[in-house]
């Protein structure tokens, strides 16, 4: 091996090497190429041809050790990732996939109830929400917040979670915000006590903070067995985190609203809205929602006489 293969082969394999400056004492040794793209063009040319005849080093070496090296490296055109070093092979037909922020891995046992949760009624449904501790909220939560409202509904309103004064009591929406949905019903002819409302989490987060995909998830056989022991004629979504939560959308509640979805397979229709706490800060948004809840009249109006 001569030192020009052996610096090439070097540099392949990522080894820096040291070589003596050569001395040069004319004027234009030191000083720049008067076209500096030409010189960086000369510069990577100068890298591949190093790179190729590394890798005509490498070949030769792998020969004159295994002569059967040429032939597998015919039949296998593809890399090998396997055991490549930073490489880590996903099971087969998944695709790799960013986690959105506050993503954490779910426990084994976090999605273990999905099967069980399903066979429930409402009273053992209930027990055993009171009871979970799949996803570390039972830390901090003073008490379950499982629904309220009528079991033969045709309405069903969703937000997002409990906050301090549903953790307090028990019971979804009984702060002004839940004053506010109490007068929004009214408008359009119902009461607390006719509708189903419920939350995606069951247990309020530390300080009101938006609730996190596996907390999400751990709840969700919890609120898809509400909705299958109901069967609502509509389901409505109060707020962003609530709809996207519902729909597995990071959409913006501007481009939901006024849409008509599905909630998963169930035929049930879903609207969308703007929870009560952001039309207390908004308040020239409640046209919107009005908006919102005369759709939803009309469709549940559809559906009873179909």
């Amino acid at each position: 091996m001569n030192e020009t293969q052996r610096q090439a082969y070097l540099r392949a394999i990522g080894i820096d090497v040291w070589v003596p400056r050569q001395q040069d004492d004319s004027p234009s040794a030191s000083a720049e190429p008067e076209d500096f793209a030409d010189h960086v063009d000369v510069k990577f040319s100068r890298e591949r041809q190093d790179l190729e005849a590394a890798d005509s080093l490498a070949a030769d070496s792998a020969s004159a050790l295994d002569p059967s090296a040429d032939k597998r490296h015919d039949a296998s055109p593809q890399a090998d990732t396997k055991h490549m070093p930073g490489k880590c092979p996903l099971p087969e037909g998944m695709a790799a996939q960013a986690k959105p922020a506050g993503y954490a891995e779910p426990r084994d046992d976090a999605a273990a109830p999905a099967g069980e949760v399903a066979s429930l009624d409402w009273d053992a449904l209930e027990q055993r929400v009171a009871g979970c501790t799949l996803c570390g909220l039972q830390e901090t939560r003073t008490q379950t917040v499982f629904g309220v409202g009528s079991h033969t509904a045709d309405w069903l309103f969703i937000g997002e979670a409990p906050g301090r004064d549903e953790d307090a009591q028990g019971e979804p929406f009984v702060g002004r915000a839940g004053q506010l949905l109490n007068n929004m019903l009214r408008a359009v002819g119902l009461s607390r006590e006719q509708v189903y409302i419920a939350n995606v989490l069951k247990c309020r987060p530390p300080k009101n903070r938006d609730p996190k995909p596996i907390e999400a998830d751990c709840c969700e056989p919890y609120l898809k067995r509400q909705i299958a022991l109901l069967k609502p004629r509509i389901i409505i979504a109060l707020g962003r985190i609530a709809a996207q939560n519902l729909l597995r959308t990071a959409a913006p509640i501007g481009k939901m609203r006024g849409q008509q979805y599905v909630y998963a397979d169930t035929g049930i229709p879903l609207l969308v809205t703007y929870h009560p706490a952001y039309l207390l800060r908004s308040p020239l948004e409640k046209r919107k929602a009005w908006e919102d809840l005369l759709r939803a009249k009309r469709q549940v109006a559809a559906r009873q006489g179909s």
